[in-house]
């Protein structure tokens, strides 16, 4: 049947048809031209072309969009701003291409703080009194961790930012990652359940809980009870780098560190190896040149006291100053010993600290680092089907393999492609 062929009802409208008379019976009533609405602000989006906002009805949580062009902005008595509660003058207007109806305000009215603003404030002020914000309950980042976990989204940018930050400037150290959902309304028991793996699992000397920025919505989770808890109860020290440009979250007051961005907690977590190896030369470096400065006051002191001796005719003197040069070289030896020994144990010290962090020496033993075709490292055959091309990194160079078969136990033949 061809579509020309329907019979369509009498009466009927078409989509533009619908619109239009809606907007006509907007325009129409005299209660919505202007209508003056109170509601909380839930959100609020600053756009080139003005300020887009979404009032809250605080008694039955039903939503009104609106926004303000930027030519209203500023008549404006009072910006929205997120939590209070206004009342916007304006009026109601159909928006076409979504079918969908929007408050377009001209006035904004301050009537003070919203529901959300203060049921955050009356959460903050009674976690600050039972003390879990209290500055002496921060303790001091470790200054080598050799394993660190970090509570993020997997599919976060967040996530493989840390991974290259940590990589770079601390090889060989161990990241765990405790996957966590970051947004909506799981999200709060997901980050709660996730620092509960990490400290049920022990490892972590370090906890990172990162999320890389967003709305006030997106972020409103590091305000949840149950995530501030979590952090402040974590048996070890926790960084929060949410990337938020904005008044610290209660997530942030509860923590050990704040750091501006993932990327940012990441440097603060781990120290710079080429920084180390630097300091290290440095502090051998002073060493040498207090030894050398030493011991030439001792050779100086000591040639003073033989010309004291070649000049004094008694020989009772020459004795006693004999006696006493005698002395003071043991005692000399002795300090230097103590002194050579202490700066050889601490320079074995560093290098064996160096020697463990070095993945090549691991390498060097017969070791090798397999990745797959996107570059991820192997860890369990239960990753892998036979047929796939992997790279081999040995301690000289690399090779191709193909996977013949895989196994739980026993080397697993492998045949070079």
């Amino acid at each position: 049947m061809h579509p020309s062929d329907l019979l369509v009802p009498e009466g009927s409208l078409t989509v533009a048809g619908v619109t239009d008379y809606i907007q006509s019976l907007l325009d129409d009533n005299p209660q919505l031209r202007p209508v003056w609405v109170v509601g909380e602000v839930s959100s609020c989006k600053t756009h080139p072309s003005g300020l887009f906002f979404t009032l809250r009805d605080r008694q039955d949580d039903s939503i009104l969009n609106g926004v303000i062009w930027k030519s209203q902005v500023a008549k404006l008595s009072t910006p929205p701003k997120l939590g209070e509660l206004v009342v916007v003058g304006g009026t109601i207007r159909l928006f076409r291409g979504r079918g969908e109806y929007k408050l377009y305000g001209f006035q904004v009215l301050a009537l003070g703080a919203g529901m959300q603003a203060l049921q955050h404030q009356q959460l903050r002020n009674r976690l600050m009194a039972e003390g879990l914000f209290d500055p002496r309950r921060k303790r001091p980042l470790p200054p080598h961790p050799n394993t660190i976990a970090v509570v993020t989204s997997p599919q976060a940018a967040a996530w493989g930012d840390i991974q290259s930050t940590l990589r770079q400037r601390y090889p060989g150290l161990q990241v765990l990652l405790s996957p966590t959902g970051v947004q909506g309304d799981r999200a709060a028991a997901s980050i709660e359940r996730a620092i509960a793996r990490v400290v049920a699992d022990g490892r972590a000397e370090l906890v990172i809980l990162a999320r890389g920025g967003g709305s006030a919505e997106d972020l409103a989770v590091f305000n949840d009870e149950r995530v501030v808890r979590a952090v402040a109860l974590c048996p070890c020290p926790v960084i929060t780098g949410i990337g938020h440009q904005r008044d610290e979250s209660l997530a942030d007051l509860a923590a050990d560190f704040v750091a501006e961005t993932p990327t940012a907690a990441a440097k603060r977590a781990v120290p710079e190896l080429e920084s180390l190896i630097e300091a290290h030369r440095d502090r051998q470096q002073r060493l040498e040149e207090v030894m050398i400065t030493y011991l030439g006051g001792v050779r100086s002191h000591l040639h003073q006291l033989r010309q004291r001796l070649d000049i004094t005719p008694i020989q009772r003197q020459l004795n006693q100053e004999r006696q006493k040069l005698q002395q003071l070289k043991q005692r000399l030896i002795n300090a230097s010993q103590q002194r050579l020994q202490q700066s050889q144990q601490r320079h074995q010290f560093l290098q064996e600290r160096l020697t463990t962090i070095n993945p090549q020496i691991v390498l060097d033993r017969g070791y090798a680092v397999i990745r797959n075709a996107q570059g991820e490292i192997v860890r369990s055959s239960q990753d892998l089907r036979p047929g796939r091309v992997l790279s081999v990194k040995l301690a000289q160079g690399w090779v191709k393999v193909k996977i013949t078969s895989t196994g739980s136990e026993g080397p697993a033949p492998f045949s070079q492609s």
